[in-house]
């Protein structure tokens, strides 16, 4: 080898061992930098989705919404990345979080659910608020019917008072939307004030109660309310002729006739935006995830006031969850008539099987 080649070859040398401390220097870095970008990346990705999709339950803030868990906590942001994720694509049996990967029945690809992750993680939850806020897509509140003090001290002096004020707070809250004032019931659910029910065996009715009824408005209850509460539910109906001795007035939820005013259709497709898109689609055309209700034959075959309380009861065995603790009576009206404005254009499709 030439003097000239050797000396180049050690200048390659002493270039080579210089620039590997810079390179080690800065690379890392250069590596957290670009890190640090794919995660606020993530994040603000995902924000507007979260938005559209979760807050509805989960709260602007990811504080929580009545049965659904809050995700602003330390104990979610600590779960594994894969808890996380399985979580987010597969949802939870028994509960009402449903499945979200494409492959599913969901909507989001596996990138967006690993961007999920990040976002759950890492966001800050201040900043999803004011987003969510600027969308229009705050949720409603959680709304619960009251039941008066003077309504259970009527109930002091009966022999049981307590399980049956226990029982009665849970129908106010729950049952009496379906079942009607005094227990009546209404066009789409039976009277629980009725002498067949009261001579059926207390477990064929807490079994009811826990199993819900296929192809019915009425929902399984064993994941909402604990055994204590259906048991004096139960009990309640038993005693039901008891409570109307006292002259106790029962809260009443009324299922008006609902109009069609330009106004009511606006606000319902603006809550339909915020409550029911991310389900059953744009303009209620139907996803893999729920039904689509924009169709002739389901508007045509169902009347408004059913359509209200599926919205307001939810219904058993499917992930459509009971909007009437959370929406008011107006609310539900809104929404009612925002699907009925759409029936003169509603495609003739098969009608969702809502029981199954």
């Amino acid at each position: 080898m030439t003097t000239p080649m050797k000396i180049t070859g050690f200048l390659a040398t002493l270039i080579i061992f210089a620039i590997i401390p810079i390179y080690s220097f800065y690379e890392p870095k250069n590596q957290e930098s670009q890190l640090n970008s794919y995660y606020t990346n993530a994040v603000l990705t995902s924000t507007d989705l979260y938005a559209e999709n979760c807050a509805v339950c989960h709260g602007a803030v990811g504080e929580g919404i009545g049965d659904m868990p809050p995700l602003n906590s330390e104990s979610v942001q600590m779960m594994s990345t894969n808890d996380l994720a399985k979580t987010v694509a597969r949802g939870r049996d028994n509960t009402l979080m449903a499945a979200w990967a494409a492959e599913e029945g969901g909507i989001f690809s596996n990138s967006q659910i690993s961007d999920f992750v990040i976002f759950i993680q890492q966001t800050n939850w201040d900043y999803v608020g004011v987003r969510v806020a600027e969308l229009g897509l705050i949720p409603p509140e959680v709304i619960e019917m009251e039941v008066s003090d003077e309504m259970l001290s009527s109930l002091v002096s009966i022999e049981g008072g307590e399980t049956l004020t226990a029982g009665l707070e849970v129908y106010a809250k729950n049952c009496s939307a379906c079942h009607g004032a005094n227990g009546a019931g209404t066009t789409i659910a039976p009277a629980i004030d009725s002498v067949d029910l009261r001579a059926t065996p207390k477990e064929e009715i807490v079994a009811l109660v826990n199993d819900g009824v296929a192809g019915t408005l009425m929902v399984s209850w064993q994941n909402i309310l604990t055994p204590e509460e259906i048991n004096a539910t139960v009990d309640l109906i038993y005693r039901w002729q008891d409570l109307l001795s006292t002259g106790i007035d029962f809260p009443e939820v009324e299922v008006m006739s609902i109009p069609a005013s330009p106004e009511l259709i606006a606000d319902g497709q603006q809550l339909f935006n915020i409550a029911c898109k991310s389900c059953h689609g744009i303009d209620g055309y139907g996803t893999r995830m729920a039904p689509a209700l924009n169709n002739q034959l389901f508007l045509e075959e169902t009347p408004n006031a059913a359509i209200y309380q599926i919205i307001a009861g939810g219904v058993s065995g499917t992930m459509m969850p009971a909007w009437g603790s959370r929406l008011n009576d107006y609310d539900l009206q809104s929404l009612v008539a925002f699907l009925r404005s759409q029936a003169d254009t509603a495609p003739a499709i098969i009608p969702p099987i809502l029981g199954e």
